[in-house]
């Protein structure tokens, strides 16, 4: 069973539990029979918390949040995030931009004073949301995940180390994925604001 698969047997299992008293414990049985099938068929691992109008109706997790170990999945387990934080910081971004703090035109060394400025004053803050920065990703680094990334470093030492590379391309000219420009915007929303990315968050 494919994602797609998935998703269609949830919306049609979230169809029918709309159509009746959502926090039945017969809903919250067919969902945990869907899921278990799903994780025995095609080993999905995760966690399922599935909320209406801000009342949560069921969760539960299914597998291994760590196989070295065999521990098991629960609602309580922290995963990674990844990528899904660039959404959020994208937002905080426009909050800023809404508020005069940032400007989509202004370059990336106008808010960070210790970036390097033949680069920082090339690129403007639209190029780092949109992936046209030219600065290249931190994680096309293939030492970066076995000889890095587990290490504990500071913002600016981070940006200065990882995120500081010659650029690939004129920025704005073509589109590559950027984990360094989503690194730089989170360092520049902390540089700006004088708050914690966390903060912000909160």
């Amino acid at each position: 069973m494919n994602k797609l698969m998935l998703r269609v047997l949830l919306l049609t299992l979230f169809a029918q539990i709309s159509a009746s008293a959502a926090d039945t414990p017969d809903n919250a049985a067919k969902i945990d029979k869907l899921m278990s099938q799903y994780a025995d068929c095609c080993s999905f691992t995760g966690t399922v918390l599935v909320s209406e109008h801000d009342k949560i109706i069921f969760k539960k997790g299914y597998g291994l949040a760590n196989r070295e170990w065999n521990i098991p999945n629960t609602p309580e387990v922290k995963f990674r995030l990844g990528s899904i934080t660039k959404q959020f910081t994208s937002m905080l971004i426009m909050q800023q931009v809404a508020k005069g703090a940032i400007k989509l035109d202004g370059h990336l060394s106008d808010y960070l004073p210790y970036y390097r400025q033949d680069t920082g004053s090339k690129v403007v803050i639209s190029q780092l949301l949109s992936h046209t920065s030219g600065i290249p990703s931190y994680t096309d680094d293939p030492k970066f995940f076995p000889d890095v990334s587990r290490n504990y470093y500071a913002v600016d030492d981070f940006v200065k180390k990882f995120c500081s590379g010659d650029l690939q391309f004129a920025p704005g000219t073509k589109f590559h994925y950027d984990n360094s420009g989503y690194f730089l915007l989170g360092a520049i929303l902390e540089q700006v604001t004088g708050k914690t990315y966390e903060a912000l968050l909160r």
